[in-house]
């Protein structure tokens, strides 16, 4: 099922049962923000990202770094190098994804960032290394920016898919298909908004972040917390200012956002986090921010 239906959607939704695969990752891969810099195409449509004098780029290395070595306590996490040449190409859950042992190559709408689906060294680590099969959809020109625009719950096959510059619906529909999964809803972000994970989270696939200014249609935002009620946190406008919707568990009990996004998180959320059986971990990464991505943007998960 791919449709903007959000009612045929929640009904046959309901109805899945988490056998569809495991609802976290075995491992997790980042690329190093080597030519880390503001990227003029990227910030044409990525209201989050900063001046061009507030990148640092020393500091967004070591943050970096941090951030791989935390993630390692839980997982594998594996760091590419980054390319001088691509200054916000630190992203590559938006241009790799992975499902049932195929490796997905999204297309990237800015040319800029279109060269990270090239790279010989990550497609031949999923191939000869792993073993993956592969489904390239770089090719065709319609902007599918994966696990960016695309929220995944992976334990039921369902997706939830926000269109923008980013990715149209025939994007959508070659994800859906490209990621086997049984359904995914379709719908508008708010003007402004670029990916649908910066607005929303599903964690371990019980509960949800949802970042309602993040949303064209508020019936959208109430049909999503119906599917994780009782765990469904509704975020301020200042949490989502702050990347806390931008967060991912990579294990069934722990919660990863940015410092920035763990300190705007309200009394009720947090308790909302507890009550759904997640602790929270948080790693500094105010530096990172600057290109208008978060903590779950750095990381693009092995499944």
């Amino acid at each position: 099922m791919l449709t903007r239906d959000t009612t045929a959607f929640l009904a046959f939704a309901a109805n899945c049962p988490a056998d569809f695969g495991p609802a976290t990752a075995r491992a997790a891969f980042l690329v190093a923000p080597d030519g880390f810099g503001h990227a003029v195409e990227s910030a044409s449509d990525n209201r989050y990202m900063a001046e061009a004098a507030g990148f640092d780029a020393t500091r967004a290395s070591a943050q970096h770094r941090d951030l791989q070595r935390a993630l390692s306590s839980v997982l594998p996490a594996v760091c590419f190098p980054g390319d001088p040449d691509a200054p916000d190409a630190l992203f590559p859950n938006n241009v790799f994804a992975t499902a049932r042992g195929t490796l997905v190559v999204g297309r990237m709408r800015h040319p800029v960032r279109r060269q990270e689906a090239g790279r010989a060294d990550i497609r031949g680590f999923f191939r000869d290394v792993l073993g993956y099969a592969e489904r390239d959809l770089s090719q065709q020109p319609h902007p599918c920016e994966l696990t960016g625009a695309l929220v995944i719950d992976r334990a039921r096959g369902l997706g939830l898919c926000g269109l923008s510059e980013r990715c149209d619906e025939a994007g959508a529909g070659l994800m859906h298909d490209a990621l086997g999964l049984r359904a995914t809803l379709m719908f508008d972000l708010a003007p402004g908004e670029y990916h649908a994970n910066v607005v929303l989270a599903v964690l371990a696939a019980r509960a949800a972040l949802i970042c309602p200014d993040g949303f064209a249609d508020p019936g959208v935002v109430e049909a999503i917390a119906r599917l994780y009620a009782p765990h469904a946190i509704l975020l301020s406008a200042a949490e989502q200012a702050a990347f806390a919707g931008n967060a991912i568990s990579l294990s069934g009990d722990v919660a990863w956002m940015s410092d920035r996004g763990a300190r705007a998180l309200s009394p009720a959320s947090r308790a909302g986090l507890a009550a759904a059986g997640f602790a929270l971990r948080s790693v500094p990464l105010d530096a990172i921010e600057a290109a208008g991505g978060s903590l779950r943007c750095c990381v693009a998960e092995i499944f």
